[in-house]
């Protein structure tokens, strides 16, 4: 087993997490994040949790929520994180994760809070009255997140990069601070994920693949049933001619088609568009919905056999809760004693 101290892991320490708030995953969360995080694991200290806290925020129905919580974790698992190379565990099952959470919004301003860009946008979308004051305080625990496991780095999309300069700052001032018995925190760095491929809609090649998306036509779901995501991609919006090239300009569709592709196949653009050299637009989108099918049909069935068994689950995620735990209560007590927090006898 690995060393688990807080402040000196032996290779560099990486922490990421992902919401619970859908039945699966989508292509765009595979390809944007989820495959870089198996191949972390190989190389790193990897701690993944399933941040279900988070989800918190949109009130979600208790029955989905235990449903979509152990759903991302069969999917996880599916996918290829190791729970014998990653730390895998569910949020909440580590109480510290709110404790330095306060600790951490007592360090943070106002308005230092509202100027995280995520909140501006979502808070204008739905109104002062109806923004959960959880929302405003998002970044802060996910701050908290990334500092109780003493994390070098965190995998995130460049949209992300605010929250991780928010992370630093705030280790960086409590660091300062409560000086006196040496520095508490690692200041973590971003490990800007640089996606192979952008993934876009299928029904609106112009924008980013999403499930807040109006239609989930466009949406390519790792759970959804082979014909399902067969009959996603015969639909997927095109361009006009027949030549199928990469051109996002002038041929989005087309191109976000290849890039799917090229991604799951591993071949470049230039051989991508090779392959389908003189064929019409109905055997590429045919050429390609066979390689996604191929590609997530293992994925989807080990998922569903995995969720066949959720007290296997379960165990796993305890033993993940204990090494997490293990980590998180060695740092919320180096915390707590630079703060003057007396220790419970």
């Amino acid at each position: 087993m690995r060393p688990m101290s807080a402040n000196a892991p032996q290779v560099k320490r990486v922490l990421s997490g992902i919401q619970p708030t859908h039945d699966s995953f989508h292509l765009g969360n595979y390809l944007g994040a989820l495959r870089q995080w198996v191949a972390l694991q190989e190389s790193h200290d990897a701690f993944y949790c399933v941040v279900d806290l988070h989800a918190l925020t949109v009130q979600p129905d208790p029955v989905a929520l235990r449903k979509r919580t152990l759903a991302s974790v069969a999917q996880l698992i599916a996918l290829g994180i190791d729970p014998e190379k990653s730390t895998l565990f569910i949020q909440s099952h580590v109480p510290a994760h709110n404790q330095l959470g306060w600790v951490m919004e007592c360090l943070t301003g106002f308005g230092e809070a509202g100027r995280m860009t995520q909140f501006k946008d979502k808070s204008q979308k739905s109104g002062a009255d109806r923004t959960v004051v959880g929302l405003f305080t998002y970044p802060i625990l996910q701050a908290a997140d990334i500092l109780l496991y003493q994390a070098n780095l965190v995998p995130v999309g460049e949209d992300q990069r605010q929250h991780i300069e928010l992370t630093r700052d705030l280790g960086q001032r409590f660091n300062s601070t409560y000086a006196a018995t040496g520095a508490t925190f690692t200041i973590p760095e971003a490990y800007i994920l640089k996606a192979a491929a952008k993934i876009n809609d299928l029904q609106d090649p112009t924008s980013k693949m999403s499930k807040s998306a109006a239609s989930q036509n466009g949406v390519i779901e790792i759970m959804d049933a082979p014909e399902v995501n067969l009959k996603k991609i015969k639909s997927a919006m095109t361009d006009t001619g027949r030549e199928v090239k990469f051109d996002e300009k002038e041929k989005p569709g087309v191109s976000n088609l290849l890039t799917i592709y090229s991604a799951l196949t591993g071949k470049n653009i230039a051989d991508s568009e090779n392959d389908f050299d003189g064929k019409g637009y109905g055997d590429f989108k045919l050429g390609v919905a066979q390689v996604v099918v191929d590609y997530f049909a293992p994925v989807r069935a080990k998922a569903l056999e995995l969720l066949e068994d959720p007290d296997y689950l379960n165990s796993l995620l305890k033993i993940g809760a204990d090494k997490a735990n293990e980590v998180a209560e060695q740092t919320l007590k180096a915390t707590y004693e630079a703060m003057g927090l007396i220790a419970r006898g």
